[in-house]
């Protein structure tokens, strides 16, 4: 089978790993069991579209997503005139449990982590209903033009009754999206059930997506983002560029990166001082560094080592992992504030500056904890989010756009 080609992931390390997979190697068969675990529980749910939403968003068009601010509460019971039970108020830290179940926002994290986990499970094994069902779940929530998502995220974190959407809600892609573009890149190998025309249709939502992001307000302002926001934001922007055949702009991205990111974000002494301001700050310093770890693989794609660069006062993404290393081997405790500190939570990014070259970080493979469901980064070698912070607080910050407003939508 060919090697899939990948924004984040190296295709050619999948395809090498596929032969020594079907040579026997031990370790790459635990990796394996433990990712076609994961794809099968998949097997038996979905597929999800945001036409399912009890509640349209804004505009009224069930097509378009919608996600919630998730420490507003309604003062006000529902009823027919006044469906959300304006107005709303904010309760900090009580999280509003219909952001999760009168939303997109869960479903969507459903179909990027099964379209990831099926794509490679298809990709190690060849078994069909694994690609079937990947091919499945995006058809509905992508193409087909009875359940998909138009391609703009004007409604996300919305604030009943106050906002129509949130500049911050493009993080609600651009922490995941890009595994999305890889699976579709491991597809279009020729997986069963993912035709000529869904690569098409695909390539085509991708584009205005990428229009979306580089044009729209709210696109354009998470840009400006100091914080994980902003290098979350570049990441997707190079990934959809490198998807959808603009390289240029691809390489762009990563080279601005150096100056814009890496030398604002990092400290002389690796540390993060935007992320170690909040209450989850172990969180957040792994968190932007799964976003920095990602943009130097899709800099691999595009000739730019981000990981060989360093600023004017010596910052590096080495430097960044680093930093992380005592707590996330155990050595000794994280010596900032965290709400509840999951050792796990660093694996994926140590394992990166290792494979880039970094010596400490390799002496600390061996002692790092392995996240829920085992480490898989032997089968999927780039950095993912490996806690959840679903119940978490939200970004402060950002434009809005004034609850009533029309939205505006690309493509």
């Amino acid at each position: 089978m060919k090697a899939p080609d990948t924004a984040v992931l190296d295709g050619t390390r999948l395809q090498q790993a596929r032969v020594r997979l079907e040579q026997g190697d031990p370790q790459l068969r635990r990796a394996a069991e433990a990712l076609t675990a994961r794809a099968d529980r998949w097997l038996d749910q979905g597929p999800w579209t945001v036409v399912d939403k009890p509640r349209p968003a804004p505009g009224g068009d069930v097509h378009d997503y919608l996600s919630q601010a998730p420490y507003w509460w309604p003062t006000e019971a529902p009823t027919a005139d006044n469906p959300w039970g304006c107005p709303y108020v904010q309760r900090d830290g009580q999280r509003n449990p219909e952001v999760d179940s009168g939303t997109d926002r869960q479903n969507l994290e459903k179909v990027f982590d099964s379209t990831y986990d099926l794509s490679l499970a298809w990709y190690y094994t060849g078994k069909q209903v694994y690609a079937e069902k990947a091919a499945l779940v995006l058809r509905t929530w992508f193409l087909d033009p009875a359940t998909r998502m138009n391609p703009h995220l004007n409604h996300a974190q919305f604030i009943p009754g106050k906002y129509d959407g949130r500049a911050i809600g493009v993080i609600d892609f651009s922490q995941s999206y890009t595994s999305v573009v890889d699976a579709v890149a491991i597809l279009d190998t020729g997986a069963p059930g993912w035709t000529r025309a869904d690569r098409t249709v695909m390539s085509r939502w991708n584009s205005d997506f990428l229009d979306w992001l580089r044009n729209s307000d709210f696109g354009k302002e998470e840009e400006t983002a100091a914080n994980n926001h902003g290098t979350f934001h570049d990441m997707q922007l190079a990934a959809l560029a490198y998807a959808t055949g603009d390289k240029d702009l691809a390489r762009r991205t990563v080279l601005d990166a150096r100056v814009k990111r890496i030398d604002p974000q990092i400290a002389a002494d690796g540390s993060q001082p935007q992320e170690l301001t909040r209450t989850r700050s172990w969180h957040y310093s792994t968190f932007d560094l799964v976003a920095h770890t990602r943009l130097a693989a899709i800099g691999e794609r595009v000739d730019v080592n981000l990981w060989d660069y360093r600023g004017p006062d010596g910052q590096s993404l080495f430097k960044a992992v680093d930093y992380l290393l005592p707590a996330a081997t155990g050595t000794a405790a994280w010596p900032h504030p965290e709400m509840e500190f999951l050792r796990y939570a660093a694996t994926d990014v140590v394992h990166a500056a290792a494979d880039a070259g970094d010596e400490r970080a390799q002496q600390a493979v061996p002692l790092l904890e392995a996240p829920p469901g085992g480490d898989l980064w032997a089968l999927r070698p780039a950095a993912e989010q490996l806690d959840s912070i679903a119940a978490r607080p939200a970004p402060a910050g950002g434009t809005r756009r004034p609850f009533g407003l029309s939205s505006r939508r690309s493509g």
